[in-house]
This record gives structure tokens, C-alpha cells and sequence, in this order.
């Protein structure tokens, strides 16, 4: 049977089926393990493409290590850190006695991501939503729902679907069995970089958000994508159509989660601004304007020294306020300790929106600016 994909979040699996490896060594797990599976795909539509240069990330299932419990964050569109780079979807994978999350990267190809059918052009093996081409992007009228009237960048490629289905992960009872070909392991090996400041927020605020857990919602939320990242409340933003049978988590579920190496998808704040990851400088500008990219690079530049400088001193101030509280009770250790992790949170989201702020401007058509 064959089945024409309108924009509809419709699951295709149009590979091979061969037997699961996980072992491969160029694609590390990351977070905790978690014995019982993530619920299907809710089926969504997808929302109107917020401008030219983004690029749609499909929405998947994190995992709440503190509730114990699996939660959805929305698929959004996001600008991409570098010109030429593709998002290859995180997903979840069987090994070593639990389901294990495998996070997803930007690089110039895209890499394996579990076969999972996360559909608007993932449909289990590469992309076809659109391309670049001479540093411009082009979208796949046929999968991306883009506005033509804004965006003239587009074509039309019709993409047939098999074998549809709404499975999450990979491996394990009832999962996907796929494995990387040799071109998708050279991906995960090429150039690339992780989830931008953008997605980071976007996960947490869904990680955040009870109604978006799947004990809740039951695999159906209400928020299933949106337009813009970390705007819940946007009118564009769409709810599930519906979930593929009636997820119940055990009743034990706490009990199902190990904790393994490295952070969960959706981490805990950190305690003090040292923890934060390294600042990562962004991309130099390529709006197809010399004079208005020197502007921005300026502007960028600029930007980049005032954040590094503000953490710099929030940390060495987290520093000296530590070593005074040393040497007090445990309440006021305590109470030093929420302090900085308040003071961390809000500076960690304020340089977070100072960047997206920044790429939106980028991006606006020149006519909106």
C-alpha cells in the first residue's frame, strides 16, 4: 500500500529490515536507562513555517528522571546554527538492559536516527523536507508547510510512504530494527555540533509543563508542535490529532529508571553558572548582504564578549559567596545553594533569548526588519 504524505504527521519506515546492533560505537547514548518503552508518535499537524531559514525538528518523548515519567516536546521550527547543517533527530534505542536516549546533532548530513518515522520529511532515513543549495535553503512544498506568499524558495517533490506505523524507539520488544548503513556512521563521525540554546530551552519548558507528561496526556498532548520554540501559548501552536492506543505507564515506574552516565534528555538546572556548557560563538552571518553581514557580526561579536563577561562575574560572585557559606549551618548553605541555581536558571535563559532574538532578526525578511 502506498500512502501520499500531506503534511500530516504520517510514520513511514522505508528501509530494509535487518537486525538491530547496539553496539555501534559512533552514536553515544547519553542520560539514563529506562526499562519500559516511550508511547507512540502522536499524530499532528504540522505548524506554518515561522520564516525563510528555519528548519522544522520533529517533537519526541523525553524522559523525567525527578517524576519518573516520559514527557513530549513539541516539534518546532528552528534556525540552524550554520549555513549548509541539517538536524538529525534524537531518538530512543534498546541496549544494555533498558532503553537509552541518543541525542540529536546539526552537521552538513544528516546521521541515523533509529529509523523512527518522526514524519514532515523524516520518514526513518535521511530528509526530505528540503535542501540547501548555494547557501540558501529550499522547502519540500510536498512535506513542509511553508507560506509561498513570504517564502519562494520552495519546490515540490511528492513522497510516497510505506509501511506506516507510530513506533518511537528502536530495538527491544515491538521496536524498530534498523541499524546505520556506513554513509549514516560517517555522519555521526563528520562535523557537527548539538542541540542549539533554542532547543535546550524548548525541551525544558515542555520538561517543566505537567500537562505535557504522558501519565497526563495519555500519548495525546495537547501541545504536539509549535511555530516558534518555547512559545507554548502561540495561536499557530497545534494540538494532537490523536495517539496510537492509550498509553499507561507502569504502576512502578521510578523503579523501571536506572541512572546512567552523562544527563537525561531535559537536565536538572545547574547548581552554579561553572556548570553551564561551555558559550559556544555563533556562526558568522550570511543574510547574501557583505555590508548587513559586517553589521551583524559586529553586532554578534558584541553580544558574545557581554554574555562571556556576565558569566564571568556571576561566577567568580557564586565563587566567594561558596566560600563564605562553607562555613555556616546547613540551612544557610542551603539557602545559598537555591540562590545560585535561581541566579544561574535566569542567566542561562536571558542569554538564551538574547540569541534567538539575534538569529530572528537575521532571518526576518528585509521588508520586516
Amino acid at each position: 500500500m502506498h500512502i501520499r504524505f500531506v503534511r500530516t504527521l504520517l510514520f513511514g519506515l522505508v528501509f530494509a529490515v535487518v537486525v538491530l546492533c547496539t553496539s555501534a560505537t559512533s552514536f553515544a547514548a547519553i542520560g539514563i536507562a529506562v526499562s519500559f518503552a516511550p508511547p507512540p508518535l502522536p499524530v499532528y499537524e504540522q505548524p506554518l513555517c515561522p520564516g525563510d531559514g528555519y528548519l522544522w525538528t520533529p517533537g519526541y518523548w523525553g524522559w523525567g528522571d525527578d517524576f519518573d515519567d516520559y514527557y513530549w516536546v513539541p516539534g518546532t521550527w528552528i534556525l540552524p546554527p550554520d549555513v549548509g547543517f541539517l538536524w538529525t533527530p534524537g531518538y530512543w534505542g534498546w541496549g544494555n538492559g533498558g532503553f537509552l536516549w541518543y541525542d540529536g546533532y546539526w552537521g552538513p548530513q544528516i546521521g541515523f536516527y533509529g529509523g523512527v518515522g518522526y514524519g514532515f520529511g523524516y520518514f526513518g532515513v535521511g530528509f526530505v523536507g528540503g535542501r540547501w543549495d548555494n547557501g540558501h535553503f529550499f522547502y519540500n512544498r510536498a512535506v513542509s508547510n511553508v507560506n509561498i506568499t513570504d517564502i519562494h524558495n520552495v519546490y515540490n517533490t511528492t513522497v510516497n510512504v510505506t509501511t506506516v506505523n507510530h513506533v518511537s524507539y528502536n530495538g527491544g520488544k515491538d521496536g524498530i530494527t534498523a541499524r546505520p548503513t556506513p554513509e549514516e556512521e560517517a555522519a555521526a563521525h563528520d562535523r557537527h555540533v548539538g542541540p542549539v540554546a533554542a532547543q535546550t530551552q524548548h525541551a525544558k519548558q515542555a520538561r517543566n509543563d505537567p500537562q505535557q507528561r504522558a501519565s497526563a496526556n495519555h500519548g495525546k498532548p495537547a501541545i504536539a508542535a509549535t511555530p516558534r520554540s518555547g512559545d507554548f501559548k502561540d495561536r499557530g501552536a497545534v494540538a494532537a490529532r490523536e495517539a496510537d492506543g492509550n498509553y499507561t505507564p507502569p504502576a512502578n515506574r521510578g523503579a523501571n529508571a536506572a541512572r546512567g552516565e552523562g544527563h537525561a534528555s531535559g537536565t536538572s538546572t545547574p547548581g552554579h553558572v561553572r556548570e553551564l556548557p561551555p558559550a559556544e560563538k555563533p556562526p558568522a552571518p550570511n543574510t547574501g548582504d557583505a555590508k548587513r553581514d559586517k553589521q551583524y557580526q559586529k553586532q554578534q561579536d558584541k553580544l558574545y564578549a557581554q554574555q562571556t563577561k556576565e558569566r564571568q562575574k556571576v561566577a567568580q560572585q557564586q565563587e566567594k559567596e561558596d566560600q563564605r557559606a562553607a562555613k555556616q549551618n546547613d540551612a544557610a548553605k542551603q539557602q545559598v545553594e537555591q540562590r545560585h541555581q535561581q541566579q544561574t536558571q535566569q542567566l542561562q535563559q536571558k542569554h538564551q533569548q538574547q540569541q534567538q532574538q539575534m538569529q530572528d532578526r537575521m532571518a526576518a525578511p528585509r521588508g520586516r526588519r
